[in-house]
């Protein structure tokens, strides 16, 4: 019960924070559009969460939380206080280095990143320009994820899981100002937000420094040494980096080609906006949750409890991610006309941009299942299998892309990034069979069958039914429009419910029975 309430501590902030990120990217593409200011911004505020990705959530969670925990387990609140000290001096120094280096190299950099944005010099300039305000953003996010990350491994979930929701408080404001002002679509409007980006990176800091003295976990910034622990932490970072941060590798892939086309990268922006709804609530939850009850229960010596864990972890990711990719995928035009289609985003910037949603969503339980294995690895201090993995499955979205963007552009991106995550579940799950180290037990087997015949029942119903509220979608009234969205998002939930009752993969009346 710890784990799904903790589950519901996380996904729940998570949702907090992505139903605000919502209200911003509303906001950012009545602001923004899909113009050369948007493209601009969107790769400069990718830039910075990029390495934060790998080298502060994926690694940290990766390699830290483990550490962390052995400290605790094995040398009380004080080896693990000095623990993270170390850590945060180290990471500090290694931070500041590198931004410093990144300033310098950017205009390099970006030509790296976005390379068809040399074909426009006064896009290209303001890339450059936004990139260098946003990307010190980056040693903001790693210290938040270390605090996080001591949170965490202390059971504490709540403060670190709120965290990221100040950061779109804040940009709601500076996008009201933006609109209010009539500064849209203006270089202006891309320089405000890039510091936006800093302010809300200082917000966000400040909540874990507080929650985590709050608990009792003061850590201080010693002189840097490379100490056994921080040597430890080293090895287990890299491969880290980029096993975690697969995903982001990927989405960077894709920007990277898409700058080639006018207008590509906002489309996949707003795609990965709304599908990363689901894998934030869940893969997030997933992540940041299993790590470190596996790791607990390893050191502990108790696999036969870590493989239970990661089984309901597996029920409780499928049951939610797989009903969320058929809806996604069924409905992927109304969603992004009701959410994004006004001011300077048309009605052809929604058709492209749902066409890229549907390829999307038909990777999202893979991204979900990668956040599933991962820990079974990460927990047992091995990040290099996960690196391997993560590597292939890069390789595969690399020529995947370039082999489907000359006849389907950004879509056949989208494609590549979604077989790209299933490579890397199926060879995460394979190898995890194959050691032994996570078996599916008879409860997973006989209910996972059943919730994809709930989904799939719910998504045709939810395709059949979606014409009965067509007349609400196409209404004038923004808050027509909403309420039609709403009332397919409702169905489906309760559709789904229903069919998981019908099928048997969930026994609600037991549950509830059970419960009182």
């Amino acid at each position: 019960m710890s784990l799904l309430r903790n589950f519901a501590t996380v996904g729940g902030a998570t949702a907090v924070s992505r139903v605000l990120g919502f209200g911003r990217d509303i906001m950012m593409a009545a602001a923004l559009g899909t113009g050369p200011v948007a493209d601009a911004f969107f790769v400069a505020f990718r830039f910075p969460n990029l390495f934060r990705r790998l080298f502060a959530e994926g690694a940290f969670n990766a390699a830290f939380v483990p550490l962390f925990t052995r400290a605790l387990e094995e040398g009380g609140e004080t080896a693990a206080r000095r623990f993270g000290s170390e850590s945060l001096s180290a990471l500090l120094t290694v931070l500041l280095i590198f931004i410093a280096l990144a300033e310098i190299a950017m205009p390099i950099l970006m030509y790296a990143l976005a390379p068809g944005f040399s074909d426009d010099p006064e896009k290209f300039d303001l890339a450059i320009l936004l990139t260098r305000i946003a990307f010190p953003y980056l040693a903001l996010a790693s210290l938040l994820a270390l605090f996080s990350g001591i949170l965490n491994a202390r059971g504490k979930f709540a403060a670190a899981a709120f965290a990221p929701a100040l950061l779109n408080v804040v940009f709601i404001i500076a996008l009201a100002i933006i609109l209010l002002t009539d500064h849209a679509e203006t270089r202006d409007a891309g320089i405000l937000l890039s510091w936006v980006v800093l302010i809300g990176g200082v917000a966000q800091l400040f909540t874990v420094i507080w929650a985590a003295r709050d608990a009792g976990i003061d850590l201080r910034i010693l002189r840097p040494r490379l100490t056994p622990g921080v040597r430890r932490l080293g090895r287990l970072v890299l491969p880290g980096a980029l096993a975690g941060g697969v995903t982001q590798i990927n989405i960077v892939v894709g920007t990277i080609i898409a700058s080639l086309s006018a207008g590509a990268v906002s489309y996949l922006y707003y795609a990965d906006r709304v599908y990363q709804l689901p894998l934030g609530i869940v893969g997030i939850a997933i992540g940041v949750v299993l790590l470190p009850d596996i790791a607990r229960q390893l050191q502990s010596g108790n696999e036969t409890s870590a493989n239970e864990t990661q089984n309901r972890a597996l029920e409780f990711s499928i049951a939610l991610t797989l009903p969320a990719a058929i809806a996604l995928a069924v409905v992927a035009e109304p969603i992004i006309q009701v959410l994004f289609e006004r001011g300077a985003f048309t009605a052809a910037d929604t058709r492209e941009t749902s066409a890229a949603l549907i390829a999307f969503a038909t990777g999202l339980p893979a991204f979900v299942l990668v956040k599933v294995f991962q820990p079974a690895f990460f927990a047992r201090e091995d990040t290099k299998t996960p690196m391997w993995f993560a590597g292939i499955s890069v390789v595969v979205n690399i020529a995947g892309s370039l082999a489907l963007f000359s006849s389907l552009e950004h879509v056949g991106i989208a494609i590549a990034t979604s077989a790209a995550g299933w490579v890397n579940a199926g060879l995460l799950a394979w190898r995890l069979r194959r050691d032994g180290t996570f078996v599916i037990d008879a409860a997973a087997r006989r209910r996972l069958p059943l919730i994809l015949l709930a989904a799939l029942l719910m998504g045709v119903a939810l395709y059949f039914g979606a014409d009965l509220v067509d007349p609400w979608l196409e209404h004038d009234s923004g808050w027509i429009r909403a309420g039609g969205l709403a009332v397919i998002v409702v169905s489906g939930i309760v559709l789904f419910a229903a069919f998981v009752q019908l099928t048997g993969a969930v026994d609600f009346r037991r549950a509830l029975r059970r419960r009182r």
